[in-house]
């Protein structure tokens, strides 16, 4: 292996682990701003919502770095691939921060409004797949796996699931007086941040499966 090549191989490498570890940000902070969400967390809200500069941030470095890549190694094939890959699973990776702010900025808009218990186990299910969902997606990736970039599509579709029975939990409990106008529209608008969350790793797998095939496979065959 020439020495161009040896860098190339090295650099690539510390992008997949930027990667890693920017995804495991993300993840870890799902449950933690459900807590939040559940807890009327007021604190936890603005330290995770004060946190998403450092992701924003490290979403950007990462960018510049496959640039740079691109720039000075000029990839070809698969080479391209990886590089083309990881910037895009990135910018899913900063989007689901993103909804994470939004999950803490309701969760201050909630405060003070009790959330039925019903409702809160259906978020407590929806953020653990949307979870698993990522954590499967980002394993897709360092696997180089489109078996595993394939299999997300049947958990989103359990998120997707869930998503429906809360939407309908709610009407249901909104009816028999259980829970308020307010809280019911917040809520409703919660349950499509963990939607999106899902569908972020989705595109990531369908991002993983053109890294190792080179075909990009349609929306239709990762989503509904």
């Amino acid at each position: 292996m020439d020495n161009s090549r040896w860098m190339f191989q090295a650099e690539l490498a510390e992008i997949r682990v930027a990667v890693l570890e920017l995804s495991a940000s993300v993840t870890e902070a799902i449950p933690r701003a459900t807590a939040i969400l559940l807890d009327s967390d007021l604190e936890g809200a603005a330290y995770l919502i004060a946190a998403d500069a450092q992701i924003d941030a490290a979403a950007d470095e990462i960018e510049q770095r496959c640039i740079e890549v691109l720039r000075l190694q000029a990839p070809v094939a698969v080479d391209l691939r990886q590089v083309v890959a990881a910037m895009r699973i990135v910018a899913e990776i900063e989007r689901c921060g993103d909804l994470l702010v939004n999950i803490c900025k309701a969760a201050r808009r909630l405060a003070g409004h009790p959330i039925d218990d019903e409702l809160s186990d259906l978020i407590h299910d929806m953020s653990r797949q949307a979870q698993q969902l990522h954590l499967s997606a980002i394993e897709a990736f360092i696997d180089g796996d489109p078996a595993k970039a394939a299999a997300l599509h049947d958990m989103d579709s359990y998120l997707d699931d869930l998503h429906g029975h809360f939407v309908q939990a709610i009407f249901t409990i909104h009816a028999a007086g259980r829970i308020d106008v307010q809280t019911a529209v917040q809520l409703g608008v919660v349950a499509r941040f963990y939607e999106r969350i899902g569908d972020h790793a989705v595109n990531i797998g369908r991002r993983v499966h053109y890294m190792v095939t080179a075909r990009l496979p349609e929306r239709a065959a990762y989503e509904h």
